[in-house]
């Protein structure tokens, strides 16, 4: 599974210059608490969203009743952007992970900036196409990789985005992700997730938190080896 996150430019560093400052003047700027809702699934709301700082959870419900988490978007991501450009209803709930910093603009007049900006266009509309093929490939990685396979690729990547060193050479990853969070990360069930955290904390390779993952030293080599061999369980 290729999150891809890491290998492109997010959309606000994307632009230049003048067009950040053409977004600022048109938006007003917002900062949420960690577990706050930014947007909620099916709501009206017309606006794009900026993150300048921080770590949103992007989810929806299933047709089975539960919340499954499709992405996780960081500072620089546009995200909420299509319900101002179909005028239909929210297709996902957006929610704070940390402290979110994050400019909002009305979609009349994310529009209107488009219109005056055809470069800015392209960026979103690039932005879009590289999140579909994202989502093209964690789907063919679920066929194709063992769950083991899904979740070292997802832990080594949460670990290049958010996590902080400790003096054991281990990585830190604090972010309120549960297992059915992570389970719905790399497309499997939370029991055969559990299995496989199970065993890793048996092998001394992850410490798992309410609100924490501790990659050790010897995990982080292990989950490395990961996506080039079937590991157990």
């Amino acid at each position: 599974m290729d999150l891809g996150r890491h290998h492109r430019v997010p959309f606000w560093h994307a632009l230049a210059e003048e067009q950040r400052a053409g977004l600022r003047a048109l938006g007003s700027l917002r900062r949420y608490p960690p577990e706050a809702v930014l947007v909620h699934e099916r709501d009206e709301s017309d606006f794009a969203i900026v993150l300048l700082d921080g770590c949103v959870k992007v989810s929806a419900n299933t047709h089975r009743g539960y919340q499954a988490v499709l992405a996780l978007r960081d500072g620089g991501d546009l995200v909420g952007e299509l319900a101002g450009f179909d005028g239909g209803g929210r297709s996902a709930t957006l929610t704070a992970m940390t402290p979110v910093e994050a400019l909002v603009i009305p979609a009349d007049r994310f529009r209107m900036f488009l219109k005056g900006f055809p470069q800015a266009a392209e960026i979103v509309q690039r932005t879009v196409s590289v999140r579909l093929r994202e989502a093209d490939r964690q789907r063919a990685a679920a066929g194709a990789e063992s769950v083991p396979q899904r979740l070292a690729e997802l832990l080594l990547d949460l670990g290049r985005r958010y996590g902080v060193p400790d003096d054991e050479g281990g990585l830190l990853v604090e972010l309120p992700l549960s297992q059915a969070d992570l389970a719905g990360l790399v497309l499997t069930s939370q029991r055969t997730l559990g299995r496989t955290l199970e065993h890793w904390r048996d092998e001394g390779w992850v410490v798992t938190g309410r609100r924490s993952v501790l990659i050790t030293a010897a995990g982080r080599a292990a989950l490395v080896a990961a996506p080039h061999r079937q590991m157990s369980r």
